[in-house]
């Protein structure tokens, strides 16, 4: 079986599409260790945000991709290893910090369970159209900051309103600009690889 007639198998995200009958363990071991490095790379995106600190990265737009092109084991997996071997202290985290102590680890895991949730939708075909991608951005985005807000708040003493301003308000433009860039990306892909066929 051609692995071009994957995109119409119902069930299927991309990382599925590679062709690995004999070394699946092996591809999927890189896939995991491949969207950890990515996330930490796009991490590394940062842009201070006056009045915060939480800064902008490309670390969750990484991690909703992440989650869309593997699926939500692989996405989970690979989230989990980002968010663990940044804990003890690879210096991976946005703007190279590590550690247990931040204030926006929060997001991290809020990331780790956002990948899984669209890894999910994916399978469901929730990144094969652009309103389908788009309400899976929008939940997946929505579950970062509902675990990441709050956990800031805790974390440093700031009102649930404080940190809504500083810790979520900034960053809605660049969300939906993210969502655009996945909207137009996923389906894309999806209808390119189902013209090889």
């Amino acid at each position: 079986m051609s692995t071009a007639a994957a995109p119409v198998r119902s069930g299927a995200v991309l990382a599925d599409l590679l062709p690995a009958a004999r070394h699946r363990y092996a591809v999927d071991a890189a896939l995991v260790l491949g969207g950890a490095a990515l996330t930490g790379i796009a991490a590394q995106i940062a842009v201070p945000v006056p009045g915060s600190p939480v800064p902008v990265t490309g670390q969750t737009f990484a991690a909703l991709l992440i989650g869309t092109a593997l699926g939500a084991r692989r996405g989970f997996l690979s989230l989990a290893l980002y968010a663990l071997v940044g804990m003890v202290g690879m210096p991976w985290f946005a703007e190279a910090s590590s550690g247990w102590s931040m204030p926006s680890l929060g997001y991290v895991f809020g990331m780790l369970l956002a990948a899984t949730v669209v890894g999910a939708l994916a399978r469901r075909g929730g990144d094969r159209s652009v309103l389908r991608t788009a309400g899976t951005m929008v939940l997946g985005s929505a579950i970062i900051y509902a675990i990441g807000v709050p956990y800031l708040a805790l974390s440093t003493g700031m009102s649930l309103s404080a940190a809504v301003a500083a810790g979520l308000t900034p960053f809605l433009i660049g969300d939906a600009l993210k969502a655009a860039l996945a909207m137009g990306l996923l389906p894309t892909t999806w209808k390119l690889l189902g013209r090889r066929g």
